[in-house]
């Protein structure tokens, strides 16, 4: 009864309503287009091309991002990665190149000029990754010569075209969405990609386990089990997405806004999360784990690591991620930055002499909450590797763990927030009950 009195509450905002009408509707067009195969492409031709994007690895990670827009070979068929992968590479640069860090220190505008160079390196990224795309579609995923209707430069030509428009409007649809709708728009995309997967993985797995024979069989008790076990995993999930080590920080004197009056010895917290880095250390060892793939036919020492499933996979797998968590953490969170304007505005971390000694102290906090982070990580990545291992459908694997649980569960709870915020702010109980509650006690 709360959650329906929750969803009146938030359809009485028109601000909100109207938000979350645009952002659907949006969303809506973005899985419309996701549906509309490459001119010149027969759609019933497609067989071997969704074989290959079932098998795993980074074609799995990239047809799952698009909604199954790349094993459709769709006008979206690139999605939403080339403007990820140009914000990756613009963040890593902004640690190296002088004029990108200039513009991190500029405020508004230099955001907005980060955010123009984001922009036109994602087109450039797609001008790459297009053609490479189509060749691959023509010549690597074994499709039939008759599933082009249309061949030669004509078909490359027109199909590079119409791949970068379809990022630069899904991008333009990500931006809108986050300026005028409710939520990350980026992040929605790609959480709406994921689940549009979801209904068919279930049904397979359904199917299979209450119509199959043998061992692979289970009836619905299994399926009950693993709808248990995977809103198991969802708990946990949830802990290490919003899981943070707080710092307490003392200000000797700071100005209480709205008030002439001094406030000595108030104390705040540093929020350190447990998980800093996200998903970025499953996508930079997905991206490298894709090598051995491509390698194996030329260096047979690699051949154990062609099986996703695999033990030696998992493991070196596994090894990868907790790396890029250290090196993504080391890299995002600026500790000495942070420890200079905490000087700057007053505060200290008690017993900590501010400057120097607090940023090895902020760093040294961080290394250690990154460990277990990472390690949570890590296992929660190789999860689907092990359910499959019990006889569960690989498609349905894929929602055990790994990016796209991290990714849902992510997006739902800033989303949430986002949505809370809105209510509460106009004294309405939010969708958590601890901010409902401390809402209505500020309120008296």
């Amino acid at each position: 009864m709360n959650f329906i009195k929750t969803l009146k509450d938030i359809w009485k905002i028109e601000e909100l309503k109207n938000k979350i009408l645009l952002t659907i509707g949006l969303i809506a067009v973005y899985r419309f287009m996701a549906q509309i195969p490459l001119p010149g492409i027969d759609p019933t031709q497609l067989t071997a091309l969704k074989n290959s994007t079932d098998g795993g690895g980074l074609l799995a990670l990239l047809n799952v991002f698009t909604g199954g827009a790349f094993a459709r070979a769709s006008v979206m068929a690139l999605g939403i990665m080339p403007y990820i992968s140009a914000s990756i590479v613009v963040q890593l640069m902004g640690i190296a190149v002088p004029y990108l860090q200039k513009l991190q220190k500029d405020g508004e505008s230099g955001r907005k000029k980060i955010t123009q160079i984001t922009r036109w390196l994602t087109i450039a990224i797609t001008l790459v990754q297009g053609p490479t795309y189509i060749i691959a579609i023509q010549n690597s995923f074994g499709l039939p010569p008759e599933a082009f209707l249309v061949g030669g430069t004509t078909f490359t030509i027109s199909s590079l075209i119409i791949l970068t428009a379809g990022t630069i409007f899904a991008m333009w649809l990500g931006e809108r969405i986050t300026d005028k709708g409710v939520g990350n728009g980026i992040s929605l995309l790609i959480t709406v990609g994921i689940i549009a997967n979801f209904p068919a993985a279930f049904i397979q797995e359904l199917v299979s386990k209450t119509t199959a024979s043998g061992a692979g069989a289970g009836g619905i008790m299994t399926i009950l089990i693993e709808i248990i076990v995977w809103f198991v995993i969802i708990l946990l999930t949830v802990l290490l997405v919003t899981a943070v080590r707080k710092i307490a920080v003392q200000y000797a004197r700071r100005t209480v806004a709205g008030n002439i009056q001094n406030v000595a010895g108030s104390r705040d917290y540093i929020p350190l999360k447990l998980n800093a880095a996200g998903v970025m250390p499953i996508i930079f060892a997905q991206a490298i784990m894709f090598l051995p793939l491509a390698l194996a036919k030329r260096f047979p020492v690699l051949n154990d690591l062609q099986d996703i499933n695999g033990l030696s996979y998992n493991i070196v797998f596994a090894l990868l991620i907790i790396i890029f968590s250290f090196f993504y953490t080391a890299i995002t969170i600026p500790t000495n930055k942070m420890a200079e304007d905490l000087k700057r505005s007053g505060g200290f971390i008690p017993g900590i002499r501010p400057g120097k000694d607090t940023a090895e102290r902020l760093d040294s906090v961080l290394s250690r909450i990154t460990f277990p982070g990472s390690l949570f990580l890590a296992a929660l990545s190789v999860l689907p590797a092990i359910v499959v291992q019990f006889g569960v459908q690989q498609n349905w694997a894929l929602f055990y763990g790994g990016t796209s649980l991290i990714i849902m569960v992510g997006v739902a709870i800033d989303t949430i927030q986002q949505v809370n915020s809105y209510l509460l702010n106009r004294h309405y109980d939010g969708l958590m009950k601890t901010g409902s509650n401390s809402n209505r006690k500020s309120s008296k």
